[in-house]
C-alpha cells in the first residue's frame, strides 16, 4: 500500500447512536452556547469539554392508538438567540440505511463512535410556531436589502483625465479605444416580375448565346427577383452539382431540342 495503514479504536462500536438533521440555526445556536460554555469554564479547575446545549424529553402517552406512542422533543438550553425558536420535535424514521458513525482526532486517531440506532428530522415545536413565523419574516426582510450603495465623489476626487480616457474621447486614447466604424450596406436594387412568358423567351435566347449560366448571372440579364427567376429555371433547367460546369444551370434536354430547332429555322 502507498499509505501507511492507521488503527481504528472500536471499543465503542456497539454503542447506541442517533442521527438527527438539524436546520443551520439550530447547529449556529449549538457552537455559540458551547463557545460560551467553554469560556465560562475556562478559568475553572476543570473546564467541561462538552457543555450542555440541549435536552430531550421523552413523551409517552399509555392510551394512545397510534403504532409508536412515544413524543420527542428537544428544548435548547440557550434562550438569548432573538427569535431562534426554543423548543422543536422529533420525527423519528424507523425505515433507513443501517449506519455507523466515525471520528477522527487531531492527532489523526480513528475511531468508531457507534451504530446508528435512530434517525430524527427537526422542526419548531407548535408551541413556538410564533417564533419560528418572526424568523422568517426577518429572513425574508433581510433578503430584500439592498447591499449595493452608489456614492457621489467630490470634484477634489475626480480625475479628469481618467474620466475622459474612459469616455474614450481624451488624448490619451489610443487607436484600439476607437470603435471602427460599421460597413456601410449597399441598399439591395428591388426587381419588378415581368410576365412569365416574355422571361422565359429571354431565357431561351440567352441560352442560345451559351449553354451555361448561374444564377447570378441570369438576374443580372433578366433584371427579375431571385424566388421568381429559381422557379422558371426549375421548369426548364438542369442543375450541374459537379463536373466541369459545376454550380451552373443548363437547359434540359427537351428544352435543349426545341431551341436548336428554332435557331436553325
Amino acid at each position: 500500500m502507498a499509505e501507511e495503514g492507521k488503527h481504528l479504536e472500536t471499543g465503542r462500536a456497539d454503542r447506541s447512536v442517533w442521527l438527527m438533521k438539524c436546520p443551520t440555526i439550530v447547529s449556529r445556536a449549538w457552537q455559540k452556547a458551547a463557545a460560551a460554555a467553554a469560556a465560562a469554564d475556562a478559568g475553572g479547575p476543570s473546564p467541561n469539554p462538552n457543555p450542555v446545549v440541549a435536552k430531550v424529553i421523552l413523551s409517552f402517552d399509555p392510551l394512545s392508538t397510534d403504532e409508536d406512542p412515544n413524543q420527542f422533543k428537544m428544548e435548547m438550553a440557550q434562550t438569548d438567540n432573538g427569535n431562534t425558536p426554543k423548543n422543536y420535535s422529533l420525527n423519528m424514521f424507523k425505515d433507513f440505511v443501517p449506519m455507523c458513525v466515525f471520528s477522527e482526532s487531531n492527532q489523526g486517531k480513528l475511531a468508531c463512535e457507534g451504530k446508528v440506532e435512530h434517525k430524527f428530522d427537526m422542526e419548531p415545536h407548535k408551541e413556538n410556531l410564533s417564533d419560528y413565523a418572526k424568523l422568517c419574516r426577518e429572513r425574508t426582510k433581510n433578503s430584500m436589502i439592498k447591499t449595493r450603495k452608489v456614492h457621489v465623489l467630490d470634484k477634489e476626487h475626480v480625475n479628469v483625465r481618467t474620466m475622459i480616457s474612459m469616455i474614450g474621447g481624451g488624448p490619451h486614447s489610443g487607436p484600439k479605444d476607437k470603435k471602427k466604424p460599421a460597413p456601410t450596406r449597399t441598399p439591395e436594387v428591388k426587381r419588378t416580375r415581368r410576365d412569365r412568358g416574355d422571361i422565359e423567351n429571354i431565357l431561351f435566347k440567352l441560352f442560345e448565346r451559351q449553354p451555361n449560366w448561374s444564377l447570378k448571372h441570369l438576374m443580372q440579364e433578366t433584371d427579375q427577383p431571385e424566388q421568381f427567376l429559381k422557379e422558371i429555371m426549375n421548369d426548364l433547367c438542369v442543375y450541374n452539382k459537379r463536373g466541369p460546369n459545376q454550380g451552373t444551370h443548363e437547359l434540359k434536354p427537351e428544352y435543349k431540342k426545341s431551341v436548336e430547332d428554332t435557331s436553325a429555322t
